[in-house]
């Protein structure tokens, strides 16, 4: 509580301090920073930044050979940090990239070790992007390079540059691209008053319905141009002229073509079924190729179709799907195949603007091996389901603005979605293994009931966490992450930031609920990876029969506040420095042991194997004695709700077993559990139910055993009754 003043005044502070920067440009602030000649080769300077825009000219003599902005001016680069990534991008006339500069940025993962020449390499290596090919694919017209370690910098930096410079190039009509709807305001909306032919050989003719329609001679004629033998010896068979593939697809948004293709029930499922600014197309096919697939799979995503519209692009999840039972339109041929498919609402899609469907057709050349070539069926709404948007001038420059503040975020939001999908089984795993940690500690009583079982169950959990959790998917915790978190609230809290690392979210979200229940050790005892790597190597050593050292209560008792002046050191320091901050957090050894799987420099590995060998003779010696996570975690680990582990009245008085062997020596003399240090490894519970081990165990099976063995009396209660025992 002594805290709360100081976290309000900094707040308050944060956002006075950060009112007036906001007229400042990034590139003003930047451009100085990085000659023309290191951002563009051959450029000799810089014009003067444009008044309507943040960008300026690249200047070569007299000449203007370029255009160069950053990348946050346009977009939000908001990185794990929870601060945004500063690029400098140059484009050409032609809608290139020229030359990309990382000027600044504040991620975490960047600053621990992976070289800073390796993300500048990184960054360069945009030169030659074609934008107008970005606009054209949705912005998947490039190949993305990661760097293991840093996914979600790189996703973040990779987005920023290809949205930023679409938006750039747009806006100067560069490459022939001209400024997209949202930077003038919407010119055209739905005419919800507009009719639509009944028969659907009118809705053909209108151009309500379009089609793509191929046959195996164009199909194999595209395989051919891409040069690949194997392709060719794998040619389809059929006559040229069979049909491989007829696709039409109408924009069934609009509630009178939904009407004529679907009839008037299914129009009204259709609408109950988007939300307010959802809108969904009608595809139907048939032929030799499907465009859903025969792979598709519950939970799966129609990978051969995908909705395009200038960066824009959609690609269709079964939750977005809806079969179509019947075609009503007069006159509709007959298809194997016909669905639904919505287009949600922070898509940014606009149902006014030209889009195309691009089909992804595959050919198997080898027993896993496939390639691919595309087709492109393209759909603009015919005018008369359009009506004009009269805007008053006043209300345009508010209006450009929300629009492009909403644009913005769903661009942000899909980012983060993206990743999310992508790690959809290590979120599964992850999930199954909290699950798994909540029954054992709702059930602790039944799981540690077998000394042996339980055990090797904790050791497997911990091999688990160890393995999976940390050298694969990197999900160690950090310090770190609580100073970022509080560096957002002061600067402006944005959840998007931190949803871009799934399992560090997941596990952070996992800690403040355990928090409550069980204190600091469902996370410092099972979950950190470093603390797992720490345990399973003292196993090791002791299976060597190395000595394992007990420290004087009283000395133990006084290196157990070292940890906890680290920590309040660390974010003293995070309130002037975060970036400070974050280079003296290295006395976590969490990045160079866990997130770098120690190839990094020697100061940084000795230092960490030098925590680890304390550890094979002091058990979990980092964890006692130094981690400032644990500190901040044991902060708050009085207040939890519940006091699980169960105890006698004779611990401590005057039993010492569990004290002398709980493993990070947290059971006082006197008894009591330190919820500050205990890190929940439950093995005073497994001795709490020993029956070679508890005294009090032990006393309670030696009466059992007594009274089993008694005299046996007859019901008058006299011992040697002739009904005890007959005569023979």
């Amino acid at each position: 509580m002594k805290f709360l003043p100081a976290v309000f005044l900094s707040l308050a502070l944060g956002l006075f301090l950060a009112l007036p920067l906001r007229a400042e440009t990034v590139l003003s602030k930047y451009i100085a920073e990085v000659p023309a000649d290191v951002l563009v080769p051959g450029a000799d300077g810089y014009g003067p930044i444009r008044a309507d825009q943040p960008v300026a000219p690249v200047l070569k003599g007299q000449d203007t050979i370029g255009w160069v902005f950053a990348t946050s001016d346009f977009v939000s680069t908001t990185g794990y940090s929870g601060k945004p990534i500063h690029t400098l991008v140059a484009v050409d006339d032609a809608a290139k990239v020229i030359g990309v500069k990382l000027v600044k940025h504040s991620e975490p993962i960047v600053l621990i070790g992976i070289p800073d020449s390796k993300m500048q390499a990184l960054a360069a290596g945009y030169a030659g992007l074609d934008l107008v090919a970005e606009a054209q694919s949705g912005g998947t017209a490039h190949d993305l390079e990661i760097i293991s370690g840093a996914t979600v910098t790189v996703m973040v930096i990779d987005d920023s540059i290809v949205r930023a410079g679409l938006k750039v190039a747009r806006a100067l009509g560069l490459g022939g691209l001209t400024p997209d709807a949202a930077s003038q305001g919407p010119q055209f909306e739905l005419n919800p008053e507009a009719t639509a032919a009944s028969d659907w050989m009118t809705l053909e003719g209108d151009g309500t319905l379009r089609r793509l329609s191929l046959d195996v001679g164009q199909v194999n004629a595209a395989f051919a141009a891409l040069g690949d033998p194997r392709s060719d010896a794998r040619a389809l068979t059929e006559p040229a002229e069979t049909t491989f593939i007829e696709m039409q697809a109408a924009l069934v948004s609009h509630r009178a073509i939904a009407k004529a293709l679907l009839g008037e029930a299914e129009a009204k499922n259709v609408a109950s079924w988007l939300a307010p600014g959802d809108h969904a197309i009608a595809v139907v096919g048939r032929g030799l190729y499907s465009f859903k697939g025969s792979g598709y799979v519950r939970g799966g995503i129609f990978d051969r179709i995908v909705l395009i519209q200038d960066d824009i692009s959609v690609r269709f999840r079964d939750r977005m799907h809806k079969r179509i039972v019947a075609v009503a339109a007069e006159g509709a041929p007959a298809f194997a195949e016909a669905d639904l498919f919505k287009i949600p609402a922070d898509t940014g899609f606009d149902p006014a603007k030209p889009f195309r469907i691009q089909l992804l057709v595959q050919r198997e050349v080898g027993a896993i091996e496939k390639v691919f070539t595309t087709f492109d069926l393209g759909y603009q709404l015919p005018p008369k389901y359009l009506r004009a948007v009269a805007r008053a001038p006043a209300e345009t420059e508010a209006a450009v603005a929300e629009v492009a503040a909403r644009d913005e975020a769903a661009a942000h939001q899909a980012l983060w979605k993206r990743i999310w999908l992508d790690k959809q089984p290590a979120i599964a795993a992850t999930a199954a293994m909290l699950a798994v940690l909540t029954l054992v500690f709702f059930f602790q009583t039944l799981a540690t009931r077998n000394a042996r079982a339980f055990f090797w169950f904790r050791m497997g959990f911990l091999t688990v966490t160890l393995v999976f959790l940390g050298w694969y998917s990197n999900a160690q915790l950090s310090v770190v992450n609580l100073m970022a978190l509080f560096g957002a609230l002061v600067s402006g809290f944005s959840w998007q930031a931190f949803l871009l690392d799934p399992l560090t979210f997941i596990l952070w979200f996992a800690v403040a609920a355990a928090l409550l229940f069980w204190g600091r050790g469902a996370y410092c005892g099972w979950l950190c990876p470093f603390g797992a790597l720490q345990e399973i190597t003292n196993r090791i050593a002791r299976a060597f029969h190395v000595p394992q050292w007990t420290l004087p209560w009283g000395l133990h008792e006084r290196l157990w506040p070292i940890k906890y002046i680290l920590f309040l050191g660390l974010f003293g320091v995070s309130l002037m420095s975060i970036e400070q901050a974050e280079h003296l957090a290295e006395v976590e050894p969490f990045k160079t042991a866990i997130v770098l799987k120690f190839v990094r420099t020697w100061p940084y590995v000795a230092y960490a194997l030098a925590l680890l060998a304390a550890g094979l003779f002091v058990e979990r010696f980092y964890c006692r004695y130094l981690c400032p996570l644990g500190a901040a975690l044991a902060i708050p680990a009085r207040l939890r709700m519940f006091d699980w582990l169960k105890r006698y009245r004779e611990c401590g008085h005057p039993c010492q077993t569990c004290a002398n062997q709980c493993p990070v020596q947290a059971i006082h003399p006197t008894g009591e559990i330190n919820p500050n240090e205990c890190v929940d490894c439950l093995h005073c519970q497994v001795l709490y139910q020993s029956k070679t081990i508890c005294p009090v165990v032990i006393k309670k099976m030696k009466r059992r055993d007594a009274v089993g063995t008694a005299v046996p009396r007859d019901l008058t209660g006299h011992p040697n009754s002739p009904k005890s025992h007959p005569a023979e």
